[in-house]
């Protein structure tokens, strides 16, 4: 019996850890043709070829065990005295650390990187902060509040998932147009300070909270602001930070909406500035992956340090009524 729950054991594992290693390699990927080296001497077809586009392809950054035999070269010529060749190879080691991040280096000076960087962690951070507070709100209403229609208005809104986003885009863009809010970070700010599916998870995480603690609440004189402000936000921290990095998520991820209604440079997000780089550098693989690198180090760090509550609000977010 034991054999077979370990036999079964080894390969739910075996399973899960080829699942994860397969998920994580288009990660990996980025991250190490950012880093590869720009080019090297192909002896067949003696001129530089980019390792980017070497064939094999090279699944680890070059540049690094050749750093560390360089580092090794300069440690041995150090003990014995060869300053000549010690800063030879430390020059070298230089050149080769340049090398590995001047896709990096290119993508600040020759772009608006850093603004778009900013435009999108701005945006991200305005819209997640707006659609935590209004949607634990209505959340909190629907799940903990006795009225007529209640459970009529939660249908009702829910029922509005079924519409395609496609659907809504001219009439959205004639309602930004018509406010003057075109070209303006406003025109992606305001559609999405709520969302469906907030309101759902956190009427569905307001039902794992006590009633008697809101009860009690009430009895010790607390006004509605202060029992959703001092109870009812802490109890649903896991919820929110699940709600937080899908929101987070969704909109760093934005693409459409925002090329549709921006027109500067200036005021570009991430992903439509990629795009224009894109376009801008089709054969620079090594410019367009140390942007997907960059683009993708805030999701890495959100989920990080936010994945215990965010495991946690996707378990209690399935308590029933």
């Amino acid at each position: 019996m034991n054999k077979r729950f370990s036999l079964k054991k080894t390969i739910v594992y075996i399973l899960l850890i080829s699942a994860a290693v397969i998920s994580l390699l288009p990660l990996y990927w980025v991250f190490s043709t950012s880093v590869q080296l720009s080019s090297y001497q192909d002896e067949e077809l003696d001129r530089p070829t980019s390792y980017v586009n070497a064939n094999p392809p090279k699944m680890f950054p070059v540049g690094i065990p050749e750093y560390f035999e360089h580092w090794g070269k300069a440690r041995e010529a150090e003990k014995i005295g060869d300053t000549e060749q010690e800063a030879y190879h430390r020059d070298v080691m230089d050149k080769i650390v340049t090398d590995m991040f001047s896709g990096f280096k290119r993508l600040f000076q020759q772009n608006n990187m850093g603004m778009w960087f900013i435009n999108s962690l701005y945006i991200g951070v305005v819209v997640t902060i707006g659609i935590l507070l209004f949607d634990s709100m209505a959340g909190y209403v629907l799940a903990k509040k006795k009225f007529p229609g209640r459970n009529f208005i939660f249908w009702l809104i829910i029922s509005t998932m079924m519409i395609p986003s496609q659907v809504t885009l001219v009439p959205m863009f004639i309602m930004i147009r018509d406010l003057n809010l075109m070209d303006t970070h406003w025109a992606l700010i305001l559609p999405d300070l709520s969302m469906v599916f907030g309101v759902f998870l956190m009427r569905q995480f307001m039902f794992s909270i006590p009633d008697e603690l809101l009860e009690a609440a009430k009895i010790d004189g607390a006004s509605e602001w202060k029992t959703y402000w001092s109870i009812v936000l802490p109890l649903a921290r896991p919820g929110l930070a699940a709600l937080g990095i899908f929101t987070f998520m969704n909109v760093w991820n934005s693409f459409l909406w925002p090329i549709i209604v921006l027109n500067s440079a200036k005021l570009y997000t991430l992903p439509v500035g990629l795009k224009t780089l894109q376009d801008a550098n089709l054969a620079d693989f090594k410019l367009l992956m140390s942007g997907a690198a960059i683009a993708s180090i805030p999701m890495i760090i959100v989920f990080i340090f936010f994945q215990r509550h965010f495991v946690k609000g996707l378990t209690l977010g399935g308590v029933k009524e």
